[in-house]
């Protein structure tokens, strides 16, 4: 089964993987996502590491605790949402390069 296997290329190319792995998570923890909720009463601003960067908001919300609540939940989770839609995005189109295990191993 293995007969014409080159177990060289194997390493390599699992090398190359994860030296995309490495550079992938170094670009992904320097993006921001930005999401809003309430009509922008709310914003919250993530890194690619689903870190919180920045909340803004609006004073109007500071007497509504329960909304308040409401639309932090909400824009906190967009945020993270749209960070790992990124990620499996980045991870797909990198696993895809690679093709099944390599490819014309």
């Amino acid at each position: 089964m293995f007969k014409d296997f080159d177990f060289s290329k194997m390493t390599q190319m699992l090398s190359q993987a994860q030296q995309k792995a490495d550079e992938f998570q170094a670009q992904l923890a320097q993006k921001e996502f930005c999401s809003k909720s309430g009509g922008g009463l709310i914003s919250v601003k993530i890194n690619g590491k689903s870190e919180i960067l920045d909340i803004s908001i609006d004073d109007s919300l500071l007497e509504d605790k329960d909304s308040l609540q409401i639309l932090l939940i909400s824009a906190i989770n967009d945020a993270i949402n749209l960070a790992n839609e990124e990620k499996q995005k980045a991870a797909s189109s990198l696993l895809g390069g690679f093709g099944a295990f390599g490819g014309g191993l």
